[in-house]
């Protein structure tokens, strides 16, 4: 063989391993760039985004699948706040909460932000001005955990209510996203085109993440120097093998505000809920309950294998005692529209933390969440249907 017939030779071999291995990143191994469907039918209706990879190519994941409603839902929520209180939700108001808190938010949410935003074409400074609202802005809500001899099923249920302004239109952007991280665990997080941090959601790990602000209007301007809970669950919900995990990031972390934080464990072995009251304006900066607890805020009217907070206690704890041992999602998803709100119930969710499965509501319009259909999905089944498992 000539020297050139060589080279064409080792030259062409070449050229068809690097095409194949191009053929099996591109199709075989074809690089994964997100997946969309929809959950429920009617004004029930909700986008389900799966997405995979680093943090940065899971916001471009998101924003090339949902381009023009994320825009439409961040601008619009961005607008009404701005609208509703010129001078709290302003645009330097705004920066200035970002400057402060940005130190305090994981790196991996920063990124993928900026994927959002590289996707959208959206000005990254909005995007963040539309995540910072929730933080300098004030809420109420509903948290129930019952797992173990409080069921019927021996599972662990939450329950977590999102009772928040209507007027904004988050409700007309629902988006169910679940992360399929390169590094840390499989997350889900029950929330709105968009925003990424997460009022409320769910890990691989059969852990459930909720919340229940409880910053009164007269300690505003809030000091910012610490985790807003919205970004600490994202950061947990990557890195959370357990309840003690969840605690020891808590204990650990500078935390602001005033709020009910509520999770717990599915799973058989580990099963148990837990409420923890933050109050960092005050000495003692939050406070741990179990169950069944005398020093519980709730206390004397507290059970075995049960924790809450919510907007109507009285309401609650009687519905707890009635249905012991009873519970099941039909009675959870009755639990949740009971404490509703009736001001403003903009999202309701009810988790089976042992099967990964979720009974999720927004509201329709103007007319609350706890009003409509509680529409079912399973981790297991979305991924399934994705192809990634």
């Amino acid at each position: 063989m000539t020297q050139k017939k060589a080279l064409y030779r080792t030259l062409r071999i070449s050229f068809v391993i690097v095409f194949a291995l191009v053929l099996t990143s591109c199709n075989g191994g074809k690089k994964f760039s997100g997946y969309l469907t929809t959950a429920g039918s009617g004004t029930d209706q909700f986008k389900v985004v799966v997405v995979k990879g680093t943090p940065y190519e899971m916001g471009y994941q998101q924003g090339t699948l949902l381009k023009d409603e994320i825009k439409e839902s961040l601008s619009t929520f961005l607008a009404a706040a701005q609208h509703e209180a010129p001078e709290v939700f302003s645009n330097a108001a705004l920066d200035k909460a970002w400057e402060i808190n940005a130190p305090f938010i994981d790196d991996r949410i920063k990124e993928e932000m900026q994927g959002l935003s590289d996707a959208t074409g959206l000005d990254i400074r909005d995007i963040r001005r539309a995540h910072m609202a929730p933080v300098v802005g004030t809420y109420s809500c509903s948290g129930v955990v019952v797992w173990g001899k409080a069921t019927a099923t021996g599972h662990a249920y939450q329950i977590r209510n999102l009772d928040f302004s209507k007027d904004a239109g988050l409700q007309d952007h629902p988006m169910v996203v679940v992360y399929i991280p390169d590094k840390g665990a499989t997350q889900v997080n029950v929330s709105f085109a968009g925003y990424i941090a997460s009022h409320t959601g769910m890990n691989a790990n059969h852990l459930v993440f909720g919340e229940i602000g409880e910053s009164p209007q007269s300690e505003f301007p809030y000091d910012l120097k610490g985790a807003h809970f919205s970004f600490l669950f994202r950061k947990m919900m990557y890195d959370a093998n357990s309840l003690d995990d969840i605690i020891h990031t808590i204990e650990t972390t500078p935390l602001i505000k005033r709020y009910f934080l509520f999770f717990s464990d599915g799973r058989p072995a580990s099963m148990g809920g837990v409420k923890v009251l933050v109050s960092t304006p005050d000495s003692v900066k939050y406070h741990i309950w179990r169950d069944n607890d005398s020093t519980d805020i709730d206390a004397p009217n507290v059970l075995p294998y049960v924790v809450y907070n919510t907007m109507n206690n009285p309401v609650a704890f009687k519905m707890l005692k009635e249905n012991y041992g009873k519970f099941d999602a039909e009675k959870m998803i009755a639990l949740s529209r009971a404490v509703a709100d009736e001001d403003g119930n903009l999202m309701d969710v009810v988790y089976d933390a042992t099967t990964m499965e979720m009974w999720i509501a927004y509201a329709n319009g103007m007319e609350d969440a706890s009003k409509q259909d509680y529409v079912h999905i399973s981790l297991d089944d979305i991924l399934q249907e994705a192809g990634v498992k």
